[in-house]
């Protein structure tokens, strides 16, 4: 309420007048002239409102730690999930499951209001996870590429990463601060493992006099592969810059598959960078001759890279369809 003020000022002798205006809000009867109950014209009122922002409570610690263990269990079994990945199909479905889950943990974490004492932390955690699925989308394009190969090496790849230490580094500031549950992963080391030249990897079929030496003249190694009636035959490591022979190889006609890159596992049996996988487009027929007295038998010799003047033509194959 606003208590009514009086003026009064001098008027010549004889003439005496006196007013008082009262001001107060005034609110015309239902369906009346909106007038003050004098007869005067009720002016507009102003008021003020002051509106407080609001949002969710902040957790109470025991909350939050719940919270970001309800948020962070799912993301962290689908990053460990990554390195059970076999083929390319599976390995870009893995990523995929990875990323969304990042996805619910951001959407989740992004709508609680931390303990007052963590909000700087919360915020910085929150931040990386983001960026974190941000190099996940970049890691699967090096998987479409090649030049990332399996689930292992994409996992090196992110622990690498300036996203990986900013969670790193976000993240043992939030366990510090009061022990809260974070998204943990311990990404592998990045290997550059070769096989010794020759190696054999495979001999499932054998006994025959036939040969075949490999000439590697590229800048990555490699492995072939022979395969005879749907089946895989014999299986060699060949050093880039290196020759490799195998012998007693049993009379058939015979595919040949290859496959170069670098750091190759051989528990996966596959190369974990810059993978490329080719056949050669004519089969290779080995075959032994008796004669009287001689024997004749097929050796054949093959180069991985391309030379001038050779007569032998490959193609690309599907990794998911090579024969490792």
């Amino acid at each position: 309420m606003i208590t009514p003020r009086t003026f009064s000022r001098t008027v010549p002798a004889g003439v005496v007048l006196a007013a008082s205006v009262t001001l107060a809000a005034c609110t015309g009867s239902p369906g009346g002239s909106g007038k003050a109950a004098s007869g005067v014209e009720a002016a507009p009122s102003a008021s003020t409102t002051t509106t407080t922002a609001s949002g969710p409570p902040a957790l109470t610690p025991e909350a939050y730690r719940d919270a970001l263990a309800a948020a962070g269990r799912p993301a962290r079994t689908a990053l460990a999930a990554i390195a059970k990945a076999r083929t390319f199909k599976s390995l870009h479905q893995r990523i995929d499951r990875a990323q969304s889950s990042l996805e619910s943990a951001l959407k989740r974490l992004g709508g609680l209001r931390p303990p007052a004492d963590v909000a700087p932390e919360h915020a910085d955690y929150v931040a990386a996870l983001r960026g974190l699925n941000g190099r996940l989308g970049a890691l699967d394009e090096d998987v479409t590429s090649h030049a990332l190969c399996s689930g292992t090496a994409v996992l090196a790849g992110l622990g690498r990463s300036g996203e990986f230490k900013d969670l790193r580094t976000s993240a043992g500031g939030l366990a510090k601060a009061g022990d809260y549950p974070v998204v943990q992963i311990r990404p592998p080391a990045r290997h550059a493992r070769r096989l010794g030249n020759g190696t054999t990897l495979l001999s499932a079929i054998r006994g025959g006099r036939g040969s075949l030496t490999v000439k590697n003249g590229g800048t990555q190694d490699g492995v072939v592969t022979l395969v005879r009636g749907g089946r895989k035959a014999v299986s060699f490591y060949v050093r880039k810059g290196s020759t490799a022979k195998v012998a007693n190889i049993k009379d058939g006609t015979y595919r040949v598959y290859f496959t170069t890159g670098v750091d190759y596992d051989r528990a996966t049996r596959a190369f974990t960078r810059d993978c490329g996988f080719s056949k050669f487009d004519d089969a290779l027929k080995f075959q032994t001759v008796y004669s009287g007295y001689s024997v004749r038998w097929s050796d054949w010799t093959l180069t991985l890279d391309a030379v001038f003047g050779g007569n032998a033509t490959t193609s690309k194959v599907d990794p998911d369809a090579f024969p490792a």
